[in-house]
C-alpha cells in the first residue's frame, strides 16, 4: 500500500511561523500600522500557543490588508514575503525528509491551519503537491477576507483530511497507513488518528503527550 506522509507547515517543515512572519511582513512593507498590527498578531499568535485561537477571527484580521488587491498585487507581495520572511526559515534536515519519503514512493502531503493563500507557494517551493489548508473565500480571485468553509485547525484537520481522502478515492491510502509530523499540541488530535505520530521540534505540552504516548520524537532544527 501507498504511504501517506503528511506534514505540519509552521514550526515544522519550517523553522519559523509564517502566519505570524505574514504579520511582520505586513509591518515591514508599511502596509499597515506596525505597533498596531504587531500587538495583535503577537496576541493572536500567543492564543495560538495556549490552544485557544479563533481561526476565523485571526484569518479576517491577517488577511484584512489584501483584501480587494487584484491578483498580480497579490503575486508581488507574496514574492516578496517568500524572499525576505520564508527562504529563512527553510531547513535543510526538513527538505531531506521530504526528499527521503518522495524517494520511497510515498505520498506527502502538508496539513496546515495557516490559510491556502500564504501556504500554497511555501509548498510549492519545498516541492509538496498536495496541501490541505485554511481556504479563503475569493471573488474572481480577489480574496473576500472570509474564510471558506471550516478552518483547518486542531480536530477541523481530522475532517479535512478525510475528506480529501474520499476526494481521491484511493484505497491504498488511508490514516492508518499515514506518519504525521507535527510540532504543536494543538495537533494531539490528528496525530492520535494516524498510523505513526511523530513529534518534531516538539512544544511542551506535545513533547511531554508523545513521551506518554511512546510517538517518536525528532528534531529537523539540527541541519
Amino acid at each position: 500500500m501507498t504511504k501517506l506522509a503528511i506534514f505540519d507547515l509552521d514550526n515544522t517543515l519550517l523553522a519559523g511561523d509564517s502566519d505570524h512572519a505574514w504579520g511582520e511582513y505586513l509591518c515591514h512593507a508599511g502596509l499597515v500600522d506596525a505597533d498596531e498590527h504587531r500587538r495583535r498578531n503577537d496576541a493572536f499568535y500567543q492564543q495560538y500557543k495556549e490552544g485557544v485561537l479563533d481561526m476565523n477571527e485571526y484569518c479576517e484580521f491577517a488577511i484584512a490588508p489584501v483584501v480587494g488587491l487584484p491578483v498580480a498585487r497579490l503575486s508581488e507581495l507574496h514574492a516578496n514575503f517568500m524572499n525576505q520572511f520564508i527562504e529563512p526559515m527553510l531547513q535543510t534536515s526538513a527538505q531531506r525528509l521530504i526528499d527521503e519519503h518522495q524517494s520511497a514512493g510515498d505520498i506527502c502531503l502538508i496539513v496546515t491551519a495557516t490559510n491556502r493563500f500564504i501556504t500554497a507557494p511555501i509548498a510549492e517551493r519545498l516541492g509538496i503537491e498536495h496541501l490541505i489548508a485554511t481556504d479563503l473565500a475569493q471573488v474572481a480571485g480577489v480574496l473576500t477576507g472570509r474564510i471558506d468553509g471550516k478552518p483547518c485547525f486542531q480536530a477541523g484537520k481530522i475532517g479535512k483530511l478525510q475528506s480529501w481522502l474520499d476526494a481521491r478515492d484511493d484505497a491504498s491510502l488511508s490514516m492508518h497507513n499515514a506518519v504525521f509530523y507535527s510540532d504543536s499540541f494543538n495537533d494531539i488530535p490528528l496525530l492520535a488518528a494516524v498510523g505513526e505520530a511523530v513529534a518534531v521540534d516538539p512544544d511542551d505540552k506535545l513533547r511531554q503527550h508523545a513521551r506518554e504516548q511512546g510517538w517518536r520524537i525528532i528534531s529537523l532544527r539540527s541541519g
